[in-house]
C-alpha cells in the first residue's frame, strides 16, 4: 500500500509533527510511505526525519536558498484554497494553493492523509478520484473557531474518514459533525523510551511543553512552591520554549523569583532527548486548561513516570487512570495540584507502584499497534472503494470541476498582477493599461 501524509512543516517541531512522523515510520516498514511538507524553512527536520519514510517539500522558503519560492510573486498572494479561517492561513499563500493542488492532483497513492483543518480541506478538494482521503484531527472539533467549524461540516463531506486522537472528540465530531462522515477516534503514537526507565529516585519534577499560557505554568509553579516548603530538596524542570516575542518566559521567570523559587525551579528550554530527561525525574505533571490528547503525558508514562494531570474536557482521562499509574485533578486549582504532588513526592513506594504501572499501561500507545489501527481503517475504505461520500459521485465531480476553475483562475490573477501595470487589463475581459 502506498500512503502520504500531507502535513504542514515537517522541518517544525510541534505534537503533530512527532506524531506524523512516529506513524509513519512504523507504517514505512510494510509499506511505502511518503510525507510531503507543504512549507520548508531548513535544511534538515528538527525533529529528525522518519527512517524508511521519503519526504517531499513544496514550498522551500529556505532564505540561504538561490531562486527562493520566497520571491514567487504567487507567495505574496493570500490563499483561496486554504481557508481562512484555519489558523494557519497567513503562512500559506496562491503559491501553496497551486503547488498544493498540482502535487495532490497528480499523485498515484492509495490512500493520501491530512493532518490539520486546512490540508484537510484541500485533500477534500483537490486529491485525484479514486484515491482514499482520510482527514486527521490533531485538535478537537470544538477548540476550532465557529467559521473553522463551518469549513469542517462544509468540505469534510468528500472525506472518506476521518480520526481524531481521543473518543470524546470523536463523539463530538459524530454529534454535531459533518452529516454521514465516517470518524474513528485512534489515539497518537509514542515509541519505548530510548532511556532506561526511572527509578523513582531522582528527587526532580517534570514539565514539557510550549510556553503558552493554556499550559498555566503558573498553576504548577504555585502548587510546586507548596511542594518546595515541605521538600526542599525537590527541584522543578520545566523544559519548552515559548514563541518570538519571549513574554511568557518573561512571566514566569518572574513568578519564579516572586515565589522564592529561583534556586529550585527552572526553565530549562528545547530537549533533543526529552525521553532521557523523563527518566531523571521521579513525577511529571501537566496542568494544562485544554489538551487535544497529551503526548508529553504517555512520553512520561512510558518512561516509567507517574502524571499528574489537570482532568481536561478531552485527553488526559483517556490516558491516565486515576490513583493506579497517575493522578487527575481539577484545572486551575494550585491546591489540588500541590496536594497529588505531595502525595508522591513523599512516597517513595507509591511513587515506584505508579511508575511500573504506567510503564507498563502506555505500551498500548506502541506506534506498531496503532499503526495497525489506521491500517485497518485505510483497507476497509480500499475494500469499499472511494466514492460513496456524503456528496456522491456526481455531486463530488462537479464540486472538483469548479474547484480546478476557481484555483486555476486565481493562480492567473496572481501572475498579472505581480507582472506590473502594463499586463493588469489581461484575462479579465477589461483592455491592458498602456503607459
Amino acid at each position: 500500500m502506498r500512503i502520504c501524509f500531507l502535513l504542514h512543516n515537517a522541518y517544525g517541531i510541534g505534537g503533530t509533527i512527532r506524531s506524523t512522523f512516529n506513524l509513519a515510520a512504523a507504517l514505512a516498514e510494510r509499506h511505502e510511505v511518503e510525507i510531503v511538507s507543504a512549507l520548508r524553512h531548513r535544511e534538515v527536520p528538527t525533529m529528525g526525519a522518519p527512517p524508511g519514510v521519503r519526504l517531499t517539500p513544496l514550498v522551500d522558503l529556505r532564505a540561504a536558498v538561490p531562486g527562493s519560492d520566497g520571491d514567487d510573486p504567487r507567495h505574496g498572494e493570500p490563499a483561496e484554497v486554504f481557508p481562512r479561517a484555519d489558523g494557519r492561513h497567513k503562512q500559506y499563500s496562491a503559491l501553496t494553493d497551486a503547488r498544493i493542488g498540482r502535487y495532490l492532483s497528480r499523485l498515484e497513492a492509495d490512500v493520501v492523509v491530512g493532518t490539520r483543518p486546512g490540508l484537510n480541506v484541500h485533500i477534500a478538494r483537490q486529491a485525484r478520484p479514486g484515491i482514499i482521503r482520510v482527514g486527521q484531527e490533531h485538535l478537537t472539533l470544538a477548540g476550532h473557531g465557529l467559521r473553522m467549524r463551518h469549513e469542517i461540516r462544509h468540505r469534510y463531506r468528500l472525506l472518506d474518514a476521518l480520526t481524531t486522537v481521543t473518543d470524546a472528540d470523536a463523539r463530538t465530531y459524530r454529534r454535531i459533525g459533518p452529516p454521514g462522515l465516517r470518524v474513528e477516534a485512534v489515539p497518537n503514537s509514542v515509541p519505548a523510551a530510548r532511556a532506561d526507565p526511572c527509578d523513582g529516585t531522582a528527587r526532580v519534577i517534570v514539565a514539557a511543553g510550549r510556553l503558552t499560557p493554556v499550559k498555566r505554568y503558573d498553576v504548577l509553579l504555585r502548587a510546586f512552591a507548596e511542594v518546595a516548603r515541605a521538600h526542599p530538596d525537590w527541584q522543578l524542570r520545566i523544559f519548552g520554549s515559548g514563541d518570538h516575542t519571549g513574554d511568557e518566559k518573561e512571566r514566569l521567570t518572574a513568578l519564579i523569583r516572586a515565589l522564592g523559587l529561583t534556586g529550585s525551579a527552572h526553565l530549562m528550554g528545547n530537549s533533543d532527548r526529552l525521553d532521557a530527561q523523563w527518566a531523571q525525574g521521579s513525577v511529571a505533571v501537566s496542568t494544562s486548561d485544554q489538551e487535544s490528547f497529551g503526548m508529553t503525558i504517555v512520553e512520561a508514562m512510558r518512561c516509567g513516570v507517574p502524571v499528574v494531570s489537570t482532568d481536561c474536557p478531552v485527553g488526559p482521562r483517556e490516558i491516565i487512570e486515576d490513583r493506579v499509574d497517575g493522578r487527575l485533578v481539577p484545572p486551575g486549582d494550585p491546591g489540588a495540584v500541590a496536594a497529588a504532588l505531595l502525595d508522591l513526592v513523599g512516597d517513595d513506594r507509591l511513587r515506584r507502584r505508579m511508575g511500573e504501572a504506567a510503564r507498563r499501561n502506555a505500551a498500548r500507545f506502541d506506534p506498531a499497534g496503532i499503526a495497525e489501527r489506521h491500517l485497518g481503517l485505510y483497507e476497509e475504505l480500499l475494500r469499499r472503494g472511494p466514492g460513496r461520500r456524503s456528496l456522491g459521485r456526481a455531486r463530488e465531480a462537479a464540486h472538483r470541476s469548479r474547484t480546478t476553475v476557481i484555483d486555476t483562475a486565481h493562480t492567473a490573477r496572481a501572475l498579472v498582477k505581480a507582472a506590473g501595470p502594463r499586463f493588469q487589463g489581461l484575462g479579465t475581459g477589461t483592455p491592458a493599461r498602456r503607459k
